[in-house]
């Protein structure tokens, strides 16, 4: 299975489509599942299926990173899921704060798949005494006046954003003056970032609006359709 070179590799990086992007974690998803199951091998039409798409789309997707199958033969699954691993960044470790302990908050500190992937939450910060100094999974909560500190001393990637949106821009103006790179955000509110800091918005209310508004479509346009 070929490997391109590093700089090589950068270089096509900066092109790559967001739909092909987004479609890299649904591979791994499946390429998992397939591991788990102990399926040695695949073909590019019956890995398409599953994922419902095309065999052609599957085969340009993977095309942007370098080759991988054998003609006649379709992709080891080990080694497919070890390649888009690979490229997803889930080959290291990667540390993680998160500020805001709320309901929300804990429920992505319980999600394991993350440590499993190798996203360790290493800290989290709130600002209520009642509950700074505990635990959460294994995880100390500090006071939110920790928090520059806490990233100066330790190797952390990203940081988990999970506050009210009134706080949530000087959270982040505060994890990015501390040369934090990556930014998860859960707050209801889009962050102004210099344009070396990447963020990634996650609004749970917006989703469940587009789905609702799938639903409506779908009514209107008959059950047939």
């Amino acid at each position: 299975m070929g490997n391109e070179s590093g700089q090589n590799f950068q270089r096509r990086h900066q092109q790559i489509p967001l739909a092909v992007i987004k479609r890299l974690p649904v591979y791994h998803r499946y390429l998992s599942d397939l591991h788990q199951k102990e399926v040695a091998r695949i073909s590019s039409s019956e890995l398409a299926a599953k994922i419902g798409i095309t065999a052609s789309q599957l085969r340009q997707d993977l095309s942007w990173f370098g080759s991988f199958g054998q003609q006649g033969y379709g992709y080891r699954v080990d080694e497919l899921l070890r390649e888009v691993s690979r490229i997803l960044g889930l080959n290291q470790n990667i540390g993680m704060v998160l500020v805001g302990a709320g309901r929300l908050g804990r429920a992505i500190i319980h999600y394991a798949n993350f440590k499993r992937r190798g996203f360790h939450t290493k800290a989290i910060f709130d600002n209520n005494p009642e509950i700074v100094g505990q635990i959460i999974d294994g995880i100390p909560v500090y006071d939110i006046s920790e928090l520059e500190n806490y990233l100066k001393n330790h190797s952390i990637q990203i940081g988990v954003i999970t506050t009210p949106a009134t706080v949530a821009q000087e959270v982040a103006d505060r994890l990015v003056r501390s040369g934090i790179k990556g930014i998860w955000n859960f707050a209801p509110v889009s962050l102004k970032v210099p344009d070396d800091v990447i963020v990634e918005h996650v609004h749970i209310g917006e989703s469940l609006m587009v789905l609702s508004m799938k639903l409506q479509q779908r009514k209107a346009s008959g059950p047939d359709s």
